[in-house]
């Protein structure tokens, strides 16, 4: 049975969808890649990917519906018009409960990044925390950049790595819990403010009834 996507937002332009975790968007070894996937949805003959999300990650992802529209995007997130909130959760105690995590990335072993203390190029990421039981913190973060595996790499920075997240040294879970949880952005003088919740891993419904 084919793959459905969930629509958050559909506009003449651009549909926003809710990615699931384990999806690449990108086509990597799949046969059909997401945009392909997403095109026969709609039945379009093309959408065109103007940002991406980690195949890990889950949550809101902009899909333009022409070129037009696609350029007018790339622009937005080049010129970082487009604010992006993020949830993640770990069960380790940060360094600091909220603020700014700045700092140069460079690659690492495995395909991992880290996160410098020079800051000529940096990445620049803004959070907020709070506890929702014993050994288990809820982050809210905000990516002033776009950068590779960005939220990753300062959440292991903080010393609360990703639940679920491996490669960053997460403990383990039944998924990377990080998820793009609201995009905000005006479009042709129109403003927009688009949520959504998660809806696999079993965590994360203890964040949902917790947030108001």
């Amino acid at each position: 049975m084919p793959l459905k996507f969930t629509i958050c937002f559909q506009h003449t332009d651009f549909i926003v969808i809710n990615k699931p975790v384990g999806i690449s968007v990108h086509k990597d070894d799949q046969a059909v890649g997401l945009t392909e996937l997403v095109a026969k949805q709609l039945g379009v003959e093309q959408v065109w990917l103007v940002h991406r999300l980690d195949k890990v990650t889950s949550g809101l992802l902009i899909l333009a519906l022409n070129k037009q529209a696609a350029a007018n995007f790339y622009q937005l997130f080049e010129q970082h018009k487009i604010q992006k909130t993020y949830w993640a959760l770990s069960d380790q105690k940060p360094k600091k409960k909220q603020g700014r995590i700045v700092g140069d990335m460079e690659k690492s072993r495995n395909s991992a990044w880290k996160l410098c203390h020079s800051k000529n190029n940096p990445a620049v990421t803004q959070f907020i925390s709070h506890s929702i039981e014993p050994n288990l913190r809820h982050f809210i973060l905000q990516p002033k950049t776009g950068k590779t595996h960005q939220l990753r790499v300062a959440m292991k920075s903080l010393g609360s790595p990703i639940l679920g997240d491996d490669l960053y040294s997460g403990t383990q879970a039944d998924r990377v819990y990080l998820h793009a949880y609201q995009l905000e952005f005006i479009y042709n003088d129109e403003q927009f403010i688009i949520q959504s919740e998660p809806t696999t891993g079993q965590f994360w419904a203890k964040i949902c009834k917790s947030v108001p």
